[in-house]
């Protein structure tokens, strides 16, 4: 199933504001997210910015280079392969610690039945 993401052209605007995102569900609290990990997600990149591992003129170069050479992805699955791709290049893990992780997560994720947790325990 292919999802199309909205968007909302802001040339000659000075700022998008969050409101301004009609497409985006929210609640009374802000911006509400499809899947549980899409907030995670965003949640570990504050945290990284929070924590100075990149700065969010790196995070916006990132994410928009992986937007502009992959335009019909997800919007969140453009989100986490540009903070993949940041964390590879800070060097917190390789490329090759990333693919293990991959690998030991989908391998959990087949062996818990459908609608359980995925226990996952990094070897």
């Amino acid at each position: 199933m292919t999802r199309l993401t909205k968007f909302m052209p802001i040339c000659g605007s000075r700022t998008l504001k969050l409101s301004d995102l009609t497409s985006q569900s929210k609640d009374q609290g802000g911006p509400t997210f499809n899947e549980p990990w899409e907030a995670q997600a965003f949640a570990i990149t504050l945290k990284l910015n929070e924590a100075g591992v990149f700065t969010w003129g790196e995070w916006a170069k990132a994410l928009g280079a992986i937007i502009a050479a992959n335009p019909n992805q997800h919007y969140y699955e453009n989100w986490l392969t540009a903070l993949e791709a940041l964390v590879e290049r800070k060097s917190l893990m390789t490329h090759d610690e990333r693919l293990t992780r991959i690998e030991a997560w989908d391998a959990a994720a087949k062996a818990i039945p459908h609608g359980r947790p995925i226990e996952f325990l990094p070897q």
